[in-house]
């Protein structure tokens, strides 16, 4: 979170906590989020490289930055505690990694939005979101694949004000979730990323940057309400009240989920295939 992060954070420590036994849910993210704030702006969305970190105290530098907020007695595999690990470090440029008392943002980088689009979640880094999109309604953009997306994008079809939805590419309907950097590159690099919202069931990485919503869930090949999202209706992005929706009733909801039909896999056999349900009803 201080470091402005990776969405991929919240695929990552989930899985390593189901390996422990544990249960991580989405909204722990968005708690911590709301207490730990964003003190190192980065490349790409920031100024400053992680040469530039490390030349500035490094993690732990950061860490001890953070340490009425950490505990400090936990074990770590240098066989020393937290507090003992990081009591001798300093930062050593402020430009780099800001203090508790002037952060970058007050809030750390990833956030959680949830609503009738993503009744189970949906992330964004916030790091990387400008001021003018905090708060976002625009008409949809809808394609059924990254592919789709892109020749969209590339061919000028989406302009300023728009929200791009890509669908179909997370973990089943991808299958294996892939990443969506080139769209949300192609959009930054047209000079878009402050005008135009890119919502996927999909993931991103630590590179992106721009009003982009990964990980909505259900997903799209599960029959969730991204999959039924038209050309032309009205998306709502609410990051500082963590709201993401389409302006539809209930009523219409319930209609056009009752008439959507599963997709096959796009891949039934190799390694691929795993993400795949037993069957499709």
């Amino acid at each position: 979170m201080a470091l402005g992060g990776s969405t991929n954070t919240t695929l990552h420590l989930p899985a390593i906590a189901k390996e422990a036994g544990l249960t991580l849910p989405l909204s722990t993210f968005d708690e911590i989020g709301r207490k730990v704030p964003h003190l190192c702006s980065m490349i790409p969305s920031g100024t400053f490289a992680l040469e530039d970190l490390d030349t500035a105290g490094g993690v732990p530098a950061v860490m001890n930055e953070l340490k009425t907020l950490l505990n400090l007695n936990l074990p770590t595999v240098s066989g020393k505690t937290v507090g003992e690990n990081i009591k001798n470090a300093h930062v050593l440029d402020r430009e780099v990694i800001h203090s508790l008392a002037n952060p970058v943002h007050k809030e750390g980088g990833i956030a959680i939005l949830t609503g009738n689009l993503a009744p189970k979640g949906s992330v964004i880094k916030t790091a990387g979101v400008s001021p003018k999109m905090q708060k976002h309604t625009g008409p949809a953009k809808v394609y059924d694949s990254e592919k789709e997306a892109l020749t969209a994008i590339r061919g000028n079809k989406v302009k300023a004000g728009d929200v791009v939805v890509i669908r179909y590419e997370g973990p089943r309907g991808g299958p294996g979730m892939p990443e969506m950097l080139f769209p949300t590159a192609t959009i930054a690099g047209m000079g878009l990323a402050d005008s135009v919202a890119l919502i996927t069931d999909g993931r991103f990485s630590g590179a992106t940057h721009g009003g982009s919503i990964g990980h909505v869930a259900p997903e799209a090949f599960d029959g969730g309400p991204i999959a039924i999202i038209k050309n032309g209706d009205t998306i709502t992005i609410d990051i500082p009240n963590r709201v993401l929706k389409v302006e539809l009733s209930d009523k219409e909801l319930k209609t056009r989920l009752a008439a959507w039909k599963p997709r096959p896999p796009k891949i039934t056999k190799g390694i691929l295939s795993r993400y795949k349900p037993t069957q499709i009803e």
